[in-house]
């Protein structure tokens, strides 16, 4: 089974249609690109055409959302042969997807949805990560997601069922720092308990992100610019894993690429700055 590199990948950011020809015109200061695995499971076309040229210059890995690793239906087998396959034509550094549902009896209702954090679940999801790990030939990160709801019958927290998940399945985890603000404001959580939670070998990539704040809860959007508070929660996350490799998401309001660029470069910034300093300050609250 192939092992991700321990080894940072440095600073990306996510490849949008929007910023090809930027890309390859201006060959920007960004260390790699995550792909969107979904839109690249074509014969061929522009989009393939693009992502070979930006391979040949550039990292990528691939992210999906359609893995639905905590649905009950069974495992997508003709999707993840896709996924297979492209991997072997892009040759990522990793593959992650999210902790999530996203539909059953064969409709995708294309949301990433929450489990119930219960010793059931935990045994289901962990045993299907381990199938699509040997499906793939590779070890995957999970991502953890946003969330509005949560389950009654839950007897475990996100942080200790992420957490088992990533040991039982032998898998890493894709630490998506905008997503954990954002459930923690939603459900009045200590996001630095989440934080200090997560085992530091397992990981790989930290996600960030904005969000749309509407008073007492937040809405994951990735249309805004990282605000303050995450990127709080960003500096102690470096300060807990070190200089992992680090994505800024955007979805909508996609700005140009220069933007993105100079906020790719504050968390270069911010991680350079941190990981030279001396690691005796206390983490503070930011929630």
């Amino acid at each position: 089974m192939k092992m991700p590199t321990r080894a940072s990948l440095g600073f990306g950011l996510g490849l949008r249609v929007d910023h090809y020809e930027a890309i390859l015109a201006e060959r920007p200061a960004i260390d790699w690109f995550e792909v969107l695995t979904e839109n690249y499971l074509v014969p061929g076309g522009k989009p393939l055409h693009y992502l070979g040229r930006i391979r040949e210059r550039y990292p990528v890995v691939m992210h999906g959302v359609s893995m639905s690793i905590g649905s009950t239906a069974p495992l997508d087998r003709e999707y993840l042969a896709e996924v297979k396959r492209l991997a072997q034509r892009i040759e990522p550094e990793w593959i992650s997807d999210h902790l999530c549902w996203t539909g059953v009896a064969g409709k995708n209702m294309h949301d990433l949805l929450p489990l119930p954090y219960t010793e059931e679940a935990l045994a289901h999801v962990a045993q299907r990560v381990r199938t699509v790990q040997d499906i793939l030939d590779r070890r995957i990160l999970l991502e953890n997601v946003s969330s509005y709801v949560t389950f009654r019958d839950s007897t475990l927290t996100e942080w200790e069922f992420l957490r088992e998940v990533a040991e039982r399945a032998d898998c890493l985890i894709l630490f998506d720092v905008n997503n954990i603000y954002v459930s923690a404001v939603n459900h009045e959580l200590d996001p630095l308990e989440y934080l200090q939670a997560m085992p530091v070998e397992r990981v790989q990539q930290i996600h960030l992100a904005g969000h749309e704040n509407h008073g007492d809860y937040l809405i994951d959007t990735h249309d805004h610019p990282v605000p303050d508070p995450v990127w709080e929660l960003y500096q102690q996350a470096v300060r807990r894993f070190g200089n992992v490799a680090t994505m800024i998401e955007r979805d909508a309001n996609i700005p140009p690429l220069e933007d993105l660029c100079e906020e790719l470069a504050r968390a270069r910034t911010l991680a350079e700055r941190i990981v030279k300093a001396p690691q005796d300050a206390e983490p503070q609250r930011v929630a």
